[in-house]
């Protein structure tokens, strides 16, 4: 097998309040395994020149992300990552894109299912998300009226829960409650990682994420 066939395309997707530089450690990493790494800034997030009050939808939010996947070439597939809030982002850039996604990663993030609105798991914890989420961009009331995603679209693409050990911002008993709701292929943990374990353990999240990559891609 060739290298260009053994490397893998990552899209690493940031949480609210956050840009592409939370991915700073990893990214890194990911390429000296030889790996392809993108990631971009969401709309009004990181060094996106866009103000938050011009953004007027969750779409519009993700329209970076969205871009990015539009662009592939037929036959590319990429692993999608998302972290925190950014498990929304990856939720419907999946039911978009379901072919052009080999796995989807949920890094201490919010993993929403196919039988309710997309709101569903903000909404289950409300005053975590208030916490999380940068004003003006929770878009609670818009996905609580939008569309579940499909069974056919988000539903289809295989995924894969990383929880951390110390995530003080959502529970274990939540991120439980979230995999138990909504199945995953499988769930992993990055033992001593709080939170943003992109930046307290890049090390076993880099290797977590290539064996995903080995395992599903």
């Amino acid at each position: 097998m060739t290298e260009a066939k053994k490397q893998k395309h990552f899209v690493l997707v940031h949480g609210s309040n956050h840009g592409a530089w939370c991915w700073y450690k990893v990214k890194p990493r990911l390429e000296a395994a030889g790996h392809r790494v993108t990631a971009m800034d969401l709309a009004a997030s990181g060094i996106n020149m866009k103000k938050i009050q011009d953004v007027r939808s969750f779409y519009e939010y993700n329209e970076p992300l969205l871009e990015i996947l539009a662009s592939l070439s037929a036959d590319e597939k990429v692993i999608l990552v998302g972290h925190s809030f950014g498990g929304l982002s990856v939720a419907l850039a999946a039911d978009k894109f379901p072919h052009k996604i080999s796995v989807a990663i949920f890094l201490t993030a919010f993993m929403p299912d196919t039988k309710h609105q997309p709101s569903y798991v903000v909404e289950r914890d409300l005053e975590l998300a208030k916490m999380l989420v940068r004003p003006g961009l929770l878009f609670t009331d818009e996905l609580s009226k939008a569309n579940k995603f499909s069974n056919e679209g988000y539903g289809s693409v295989k995924r894969v829960f990383v929880g951390s050990e110390k995530d003080d911002c959502i529970p274990k008993e939540f991120q439980q409650w979230m995999i138990q709701n909504n199945p995953v292929n499988e769930v992993m943990a990055i033992k001593g990682a709080d939170h943003m374990a992109m930046l307290s353990k890049p090390q076993p999240l880099s290797d977590c994420f290539s064996q995903i990559a080995h395992k599903y891609a």
